[in-house]
């Protein structure tokens, strides 16, 4: 019996021969359509790069909150920087998250065409000072979105459409890496609070890398928490609402949260892969028929995100 969350070697992606793809789409087909997570496995990414990178995260986050609020992701409209404990609220019942962040996308100056039309969402990081913080930071982004792009020409294969499908839809996308820091829940404000609440991902896949604390929880088809537990040299890729309105709801967009562990500190680092901000969102060909036509009006991914950020932080409603 497969697992509700598979474990899927993607190495076949890798190869230039489309006869190595058809097993693996297959299997992340079942994987999106069933649960909408899966971990994956052969995929070119080091542990080493995860230890560096999280070593970096690590001792930001050690920072004194006046040095980690010099980059206050609310003083900037790009949507980046550090977010302080609360600063998020995923789940609208419960208070804001337990959870302390470090959001990051393509570092565009302010002399760049998209920041001088005022595109939302493009702009330059913000960085602490670390040495050797930036660099490593931005070698990594282009790492996690290779992947990205990997993961999708599985799901191209998937869908039945052409495996380059996506490729044009991420010349210059608005994919952001993050990092997170969930402190021991002892020390919680409030009995409600959670590390993330309940919540979907707003945009077209997340890969996860969690470290081996545990915590994070995924809602079955039956309406029960189920743990996705850390594995080893794996990321967790899930479907978000972008990919779900693309496919026409083939593909699950799944609820899942993070209960911060007892006597310990947890780190984690989603990539949410995101498009083009100009990119229009409908149904794909072959994901409709009469009998299902397409449910959703097209919209462009960067103003569909811009609506979730808005019910998410109460700075951005702020934010025309």
């Amino acid at each position: 019996m497969t697992p509700y969350i598979p474990l899927i070697d993607i190495s076949p992606l890798y190869s230039n021969k489309r006869e190595h793809w058809s097993a693996v789409a297959q299997q992340i087909d079942d994987a999106c359509q069933q649960s909408g997570f899966f971990y994956v496995t052969g995929h070119t990414i080091s542990a080493q790069q995860m230890e560096k990178v999280t070593a970096l995260a690590k001792h930001f986050f050690a920072l004194p909150s006046e040095e980690k609020l010099k980059i206050d992701i609310t003083a900037t409209q790009h949507h980046r920087g550090y977010g302080a404990i609360a600063t998020e609220q995923l789940d609208p019942e419960r208070p804001g998250d337990f959870k302390e962040t470090f959001d990051m996308a393509r570092n565009l100056d302010l002399a760049s065409p998209e920041v001088l039309a005022g595109t939302p969402l493009h702009g330059p990081n913000q960085y602490p000072d670390i040495d050797g913080f930036a660099e490593e930071m931005e070698e990594h982004y282009q790492l996690m979105l290779g992947l990205g792009k990997t993961i999708l020409k599985g799901i191209s294969v998937a869908l039945g459409i052409e495996p380059d499908y996506f490729d044009s839809r991420f010349t210059h996308p608005i994919s952001v890496l993050r990092f997170i820091h969930y402190p021991p829940f002892e020390k919680k404000c409030s009995d409600d609070q959670l590390g993330a609440g309940a919540h979907t991902d707003y945009g077209c896949i997340t890969l996860l890398y969690q470290d081996d604390s545990g915590g994070l929880q995924v809602k079955n088809r039956a309406g029960e928490w189920i743990d996705a537990p850390p594995i080893e040299g794996s990321f967790v890729v899930n479907i978000g609402d972008l990919m779900a309105r693309w496919s026409n709801d083939r593909y699950c967009s799944t609820p899942h949260r993070v209960i911060n562990p007892a006597g310990k500190e947890r780190y984690s680092s989603p990539f949410f892969v995101e498009p083009n901000f100009d990119t229009d969102i409908y149904c794909l060909e072959g994901c409709s028929t009469p009998e299902n036509p397409p449910k959703y009006p097209a919209i462009s991914a960067g103003n569909y995100l811009l609506s979730r950020f808005k019910e998410t932080y109460a700075y951005r409603q702020e934010i025309s």
